[in-house]
Order: structure tokens, then C-alpha cells, then sequence
């Protein structure tokens, strides 16, 4: 990603901080419709889906103050929020509704409309496609934990009874696996 791209990212945030609808707005404009087809790879439901963009983005408004950009980038610490929101919601379903299914099919992550900006849809495509191809880049015992995770919903408890594997193994796993990604992502791949 582009490190001015990034820098404007984390001023964003430290304006939302400051109640700055405006830099709000222009976050939201940059990251709702990945953050839409992120959690409708994983919920499978328009409604669903439309929910978690805007839980995400009024949380980005209620805690922006704690972002720090020294921990990680701004679009991290984001799809970080993103990522919780999506469990709250496949936990609610799974109680509501347990015999729901969840594709875990990582090829499959596309947006529902159709007036998305050709441009927008690109770089949504790009980003897909990076991500994709530096997962295919770790051991198949990391990228299996971290698929369960990110891409099916897992809890780590949830992920060691199904691999059967110890719980901190699963942790290991995706923490050592994530640092591989994050390093494949910050090379370009």
C-alpha cells in the first residue's frame, strides 16, 4: 500500500478522534465497500453485511482515540474492529440459527453491487489478490488456522477442538503466521 496512503489513513483517524465528521466520511468512502465484502465472504447476508460496515464505522467514531500509530497501520487496526464485528454477528447467528451456513471458499469475496466504481473495484481485486497470494506463501498448518479465523469465524477454542490441536498451538500458529503475511503484504507480494 501506498505509505502516503497510509500516513492519510492515520490522520484520518486522529481527526475522527477529534469528532471530524468530514474525516469520517472520506474513511468511509475508502473502506466500506471492502469492509461490505469482507463480511459478506464470511456472513453470506446483505443485511448482515450492511450492519457490520456501519457497527465498524461508528465504532471508528466512538474509539478512534485509540488508534496508535505506532502499534500498526491505521487500515490494520481497522480490519482488526472489522474482524470482531464479524464474529459478534456469526456468534448471534449461530445461536439464532445454527444449522447456517459459512463458505469458507477464499476465492469468493465479491461485492453485491453492481454500481461499484470500476476503480474501487480494481483495487478491491488487487487487494483480494494480494492477500490470496501471500496466504498461499505459508505453511499449510498456519494458513489453515488462520482461514478458520479470519475467513470462517472461528474462535481460537472453537479452531483447537475442530484441528484438534492445543490451544496455544492455535494461537502460535496464527500469530506466527499473520507476522508472515504482514511481511509477504509489506514486500509487495
Amino acid at each position: 500500500m501506498d505509505s502516503s496512503l497510509v500516513a492519510d489513513d492515520a490522520s484520518l483517524l486522529t481527526r475522527i478522534a477529534k469528532h471530524d465528521q468530514t474525516a469520517l466520511s472520506q474513511l468511509y468512502d475508502r473502506y466500506a465497500k471492502i469492509i461490505y465484502a469482507v463480511a459478506f465472504k464470511s456472513l453470506r447476508s446483505v443485511e448482515e453485511s450492511e450492519e457490520v460496515v456501519l457497527d465498524v464505522f461508528a465504532q471508528v467514531w466512538r474509539i478512534a482515540d485509540r488508534y496508535d500509530a505506532v502499534k500498526g497501520r491505521a487500515d490494520t487496526w481497522l480490519f482488526v474492529l472489522v474482524r470482531s464485528r464479524i464474529l459478534d454477528r456469526l456468534r448471534k447467528l449461530q445461536r439464532s440459527q445454527p444449522s447456517s451456513p459459512v463458505s469458507t471458499e477464499l476465492s469468493e469475496i465479491q461485492t453485491q453491487h453492481q454500481s461499484v466504481d470500476p476503480i474501487e473495484e480494481v483495487l478491491i481485486c488487487e487487494r483480494r489478490d494480494r492477500v490470496l497470494s501471500a496466504l498461499k506463501l505459508l505453511p499449510s498448518e498456519q494458513r489453515l488456522v488462520i482461514e478458520l479465523a479470519y475467513y470462517q469465524g472461528l474462535t481460537h477454542s472453537q479452531i483447537a477442538a475442530q484441528t484438534e490441536m492445543s490451544l496455544g498451538t492455535v494461537k502460535t500458529r496464527i500469530r506466527l503466521g499473520l507476522n508472515k503475511l504482514k511481511s509477504a503484504l509489506d514486500a509487495g507480494i
